[in-house]
């Protein structure tokens, strides 16, 4: 079984080599049509267009949404052809993973000449970042760097 990192890793290189032969300019499904056709020879345990339960903080079922990708049943993927990703993307993506329970995304756009995908991790306190865990404890450590720094 792979590591998530490694897991991220097949997604980013396939991704990109996909972006290389197939450039911007489709729409998002045939990027998202590909993108399975190729983890799927590659190996990989890919569902598309998953219908995943969004739960509540006591457990409770409240809605459901349809992940473009879901891997290996632990990593959220989500597919865009936009100029460039935007704050609402990533919001989607973070709001995915925490009313999911799910830690790990990543967000990928097709839609510009520039490859572009990022890596977000849900931290402990739910949070989510392009850094990982380190949002859980950078501003607290930062604020105390200050209060010795005077």
């Amino acid at each position: 079984m792979r590591t998530i990192n490694e897991l991220c890793d097949v997604v980013r290189e396939t991704s990109y080599a996909m972006h290389v032969y197939h450039a911007h300019g489709h729409l998002e499904k045939v990027y998202e049509n590909a993108l399975v056709h190729r983890l799927r020879k590659a190996g990989v345990e890919v569902k598309q267009q998953q219908p995943i339960q969004v739960l509540d903080e006591d457990g409770t079922v409240i809605g459901e949404f349809n992940a473009d990708l879901l891997v290996e049943g632990r990593l959220v993927v989500e597919l865009k052809a936009a100029k460039a990703l935007a704050d609402e993307h990533v919001a989607q993506l973070l709001g995915y993973l925490k009313s999911t329970r799910l830690e790990h995304g990543l967000l990928v756009n097709f839609g510009t000449y520039k490859f572009q995908i990022k890596k977000y991790a849900l931290g402990v306190d739910g949070t989510g970042s392009a850094t990982g865990r380190l949002a859980g404890w950078l501003p607290p450590f930062l604020a105390l760097l200050a209060f010795f720094r005077g």
